[in-house]
Order: structure tokens, then C-alpha cells, then sequence
């Protein structure tokens, strides 16, 4: 990476059951098998809606990405898949140039404190990037790293639309109706913080999404006498891979092989067993790899002392501290972040009726990580919109929409699109601006690196966002409206260029929703019949 890059990076700073019926005990671990079989039809025009779902929510997201790399983790993420890339390697000397968080292996290479996991599936991200250089006009060549990075922050639009994605398939898979479960799916998408993580170069949505693939492998709502080997096998791999996401995602391991044992019984000895033997392997790897890069496998590659000479990477926070600001905070609160996690968790009860182990999952998960990360000494996620630690298992919990809202009344519906709107008025206002240009002014830490917590982005970001639709001055490069295109504009980037791309995505994205509202209907046509 070039030294101009990298001070631009400077700059940046048949029949379906009624969701609430009740069934016998011997029944609540899925539904019954004589209720709404989806036949060859049915199961065709599932995989059309996923896919139409994703490629349209993928479009979208990839209109409202930042394009922008701004804090020390998201360019560790986009900085450890160039190495990954063009070296083979996890090392990332190019940060030494610029800003380096991490510490150095037992050969002087600088290794980020992070799995190697978010940057190696971000490379297809980073090759796409090079080339659209080389077929795209209109590019000096002082942009042609910022462009790079633009293309590598859109893994994080397609990671959150294949989060969305996987939700409406589990929903579907418990037998609810394909429009509930779109409808459930878009709530998520669009009214919690995943709609914000999908903008910027974190890992949450990738980690999202291997949470709600074991969840589809392993929680259908299918009825089976016994657990097949494969499935316990691939579950493991997708939570084994989450620990190379981040090594905390560890807890959720514990989740998953509870859930299985509460829904199945005797019956679900063998799977745990199989799921906890390969997330174990992952681990142990894990643990590995510390030992050869670092000579203890219990350090992690975090420095010793970071921002105001804290040591970021401990659990000292009062429980009570962490439990308030992600409980009651203005700048962390999952209630105001995520306003439809209150009718998902109504909703729990109900998919407990469908698939019980699902419902432990969705129930438990949030738990688990609330009170995981309330002691973490860093438990606001640094510069980050809202309770960034808990936005994998806020989508985990959103499954609980698809039970409430099927054959849902006119008051649940409504007060759903009122939760949703509120969400996507939250993320709407922490995305027009640049969070991180609110939050490093001195409203977000104190002098010593403490999280205030009077942090109001209510009002800051909406001030801020007013200061700049009523500036006529265009704001420098790395300020204002923080869209990929505005930014890749101040960067240099031709118009039309800029145009092309622009215009790529709105076609996408109008060409997919429409086959996809065409899709919904025809099933609901067909329900009707």
C-alpha cells in the first residue's frame, strides 16, 4: 500500500400452521410432520425468493456503503486482506506507515490482534476492487488505493444482506409464510444495527452470518429420529470459523450444544457431541497459531496498553456499568439501536411452538453476549454506532419476528412498521455523517479513554447532519456525507465513473425488488387458491 494511501487513511479518521398454536410437549421440538410440506414448487420458489432477497438487499447495502476505512480495526481487516492477497501472508507491515495496533510476532512481523478469518473473506472484495481499476475510467492514479478500500468495505454490504437472507430461510424452513418471513427478514435488515454495520469494515456481519448459518443447518423445524453426522459437521466448521472471526465468538458454542440437547434430547448426544469435538478443534488451532506467532498460546497479539495507556482487552468493567450502558445508554442502548428486538422477544414463545431449540437459541444468545462483553474493558466497541459487540446476536434474536407477525393482527402489524421505522430513522442518522468525525471530537471519550456515558448521538449526529445540509462550503475529504460516492468524489474519482457505478447499483437494486415483490405475491396468490 502507498504512502499516499495511507495518509489519505489518516485523513479518514400447502397448509400453514397458525405460528401460535399450541402443540403437545412431545411436539414443541418442531413442527409436525403432517403440517405444510413444501413440495419440488414450493422448495423452487424459496431458493428464487432467497436469492431475489439477498441480491436486492446486496444492491442496497452496496449503494449505502461509507466506502471508507477510518478506525484501527477496520484497516487491520482491510490492510491483513491486501497481505492475505498479494503475500500470502497475515502480517500487515503497511500499518507500521501509518498506525499500528497489534503487536509483533517472534520474527518482527506486525500481526493484528484478530482472527485471520473477516480479512481472508474479504479478498474476493479486494481482487474485485483491482479489478474494477482496470476497467473502470476515470481513476487517477492517486485514488486507485481509496477505490481499493471502497470495494473491500462492500464485503460488509454482502455479509449483512446474506445475514437477512439466512433469517428469512430459517423462518421459511419452520414452515411460516414466505411474505412473514420477507417482511420479518427486512425489519431486521433495515430497522437494527445491522443496516449500520453493512456501511462500514467490521466484522459483526460476517459473524452474523456464520451464527445464522448453524442456525439453518442445525435448528429447521424438521421432525428426525436421528441427527445426521454431516450437518453437526458443517454447524462446527461455521462456529469454529466465527472463532477466527474474533475468539470471543467462543460463546456462543455453548448456546448452539444446549439448544441441541433441550430440543432432541438422548436424541442429540451424538450431534453435540460432533459439534463440540470440531468447534473444540477450531479452538485448539486457534490457541496454535497464538503459540507459533507469538510463543504463548493464550496471547492473543493484543498490545499491552493501547488509547491513554488502558489496557483495552480486559474484563474490569463493573457489571452493572456495562449492563446500563447497553441496556440504557443513549449511545448504546439495544432498545433504542434495535427498537424491534421488543417484538421479537414476545415472539420467543412462539418459535419455541415451532423448533424449542431454535428458541433457546434466539433467547439465550443475547444473554450470553450482554453479559459477556458488559466486563469488557472496552465494552462500547470503541469508535463504532451503537452496541456494536452484541450485533451478531441481535440478528440471532430477531428470528423471534416471524412467529408474532404470522396471521399477526392489525395492531402487531402496526406496531411492527412503527418499531422498524424508529430503527431505520436510528441508523439513518448515524449514517448520513461520519460517526467517527462525531465521536473523536471529545463527545465519545474522555481524556483517559473512559466512554461517556451522556453520549447522545441523537443529538450530535442529527447537528451534525443539519451543520452540513445547510453548509454550502464542500466539506474536506474524510467529512460530510458519508457515502461512497461523495467520498470517492473528494478523492478524486471522475463523475462518471462515479456515475456508472452508481447507477450499476440502483438498476440492481430496483431489478431485484421487483422480481422479488412479484415472487411474494405470486405465493400469496397461490396460498389463496
Amino acid at each position: 500500500m502507498t504512502s499516499s494511501a495511507v495518509e489519505t487513511k489518516h485523513d479518514l479518521q400447502g397448509e400453514k400452521p397458525d405460528a401460535g398454536a399450541d402443540l403437545s410437549d412431545g411436539q414443541a421440538g418442531a413442527v409436525p410432520s403432517n403440517v405444510f410440506q413444501p413440495g419440488a414448487a414450493s422448495g423452487r420458489l424459496i431458493a428464487r425468493v432467497f436469492f431475489l432477497f439477498f441480491l436486492a438487499l446486496n444492491f442496497l447495502f452496496l449503494l449505502l456503503s461509507s466506502g471508507r476505512v477510518r478506525t484501527r480495526d477496520e484497516l487491520n481487516a482491510d490492510l491483513q486482506a491486501e497481505s492475505l492477497a498479494t503475500r500470502g501472508s497475515t502480517s500487515i507491515p503497511q500499518s507500521v506507515k501509518f498506525f499500528f495496533y497489534g503487536k509483533y510476532d517472534r520474527w518482527g512481523e506486525p500481526q493484528p490482534p484478530y482472527g485471520p478469518a473477516h480479512a481472508a473473506f474479504l479478498i474476493p472484495w479486494y481482487l474485485a476492487g483491482r479489478a474494477l481499476l482496470a476497467v473502470l475510467p476515470g481513476i487517477p492514479g492517486g485514488s486507485r488505493e481509496v477505490v481499493i478500500d471502497a470495494a473491500v468495505v462492500a464485503g460488509s454490504a454482502t455479509f449483512a444482506a446474506l445475514a437477512a437472507a439466512l433469517a428469512f430461510l430459517i423462518l421459511v424452513r419452520l414452515r411460516l409464510s414466505i411474505r412473514t418471513s420477507v417482511m420479518a427478514a427486512s425489519i431486521l435488515a433495515l430497522g437494527t444495527p445491522l443496516l449500520s454495520y453493512s456501511a462500514v469494515l467490521y466484522s459483526e456481519p460476517l459473524a452474523a452470518v456464520l451464527l445464522l448459518a448453524a442456525a439453518t443447518v442445525l435448528f429447521t423445524g424438521q421432525d428426525r429420529k436421528q441427527f445426521p453426522w454431516q450437518e453437526a459437521t458443517l454447524a462446527g466448521i461455521l462456529l469454529g470459523t466465527a472463532i477466527w472471526v474474533r475468539p470471543a465468538h467462543a460463546i456462543a458454542a455453548p448456546v448452539f450444544l444446549a439448544a441441541l440437547l433441550i430440543r432432541d434430547g438422548e436424541k442429540g448426544w451424538r450431534a453435540a457431541r460432533i459439534l463440540a469435538v470440531v468447534v473444540c478443534l477450531f479452538g485448539l488451532a486457534y490457541l496454535a497459531r497464538n503459540r507459533y506467532l507469538f510463543g504463548d498460546p493464550f496471547d492473543f497479539g493484543y498490545p499491552t496498553v493501547s488509547d491513554g495507556g488502558k489496557n483495552m482487552n480486559s474484563f474490569d468493567t463493573p457489571l452493572a456499568t456495562g449492563l446500563f450502558g447497553f441496556l440504557f445508554s443513549p449511545g448504546k442502548s439495544v432498545f433504542l439501536f434495535a427498537p424491534p428486538i421488543l417484538l421479537a422477544i414476545a415472539g420467543i414463545r412462539k418459535l419455541a411452538r415451532l423448533d424449542r431449540g431454535l428458541a433457546v437459541v434466539a433467547g439465550a444468545m443475547p444473554v450470553v453476549y450482554l453479559f459477556f462483553y458488559s466486563t469488557f474493558t472496552q465494552w462500547e466497541g470503541g469508535f463504532c454506532v451503537g452496541p456494536r459487540y452484541l450485533v451478531p446476536a441481535i440478528t440471532i434474536l430477531c428470528l423471534g419476528l416471524g412467529p408474532i407477525l404470522e396471521n399477526a393482527g392489525n395492531g402487531v402489524s402496526r406496531l411492527a412498521l412503527v418499531l422498524a421505522f424508529s430503527g431505520f430513522a436510528m441508523q439513518a442518522v448515524n449514517m448520513a455523517t461520519s460517526f467517527f468525525e462525531d465521536q473523536a471530537n471529545g463527545n465519545y471519550y474522555d481524556m483517559q479513554y473512559n466512554y461517556r456515558m451522556d453520549y447522545n448521538p441523537v443529538v450530535t449526529m442529527t447537528r451534525q447532519l443539519i451543520h452540513y445540509i445547510g453548509s454550502r462550503a464542500n466539506a474536506p475529504l474524510g467529512r460530510g456525507f458519508d457515502r461512497w460516492f461523495a467520498f470517492l468524489s473528494k478523492a478524486g474519482v471522475s463523475r462518471g465513473a462515479i456515475a456508472v457505478l452508481v447507477a450499476a447499483e440502483l438498476a440492481g437494486f430496483a431489478v431485484f425488488a421487483y422480481w422479488l415483490v412479484r415472487a411474494v405475491r405470486s405465493d400469496g396468490q397461490t396460498a389463496a387458491v
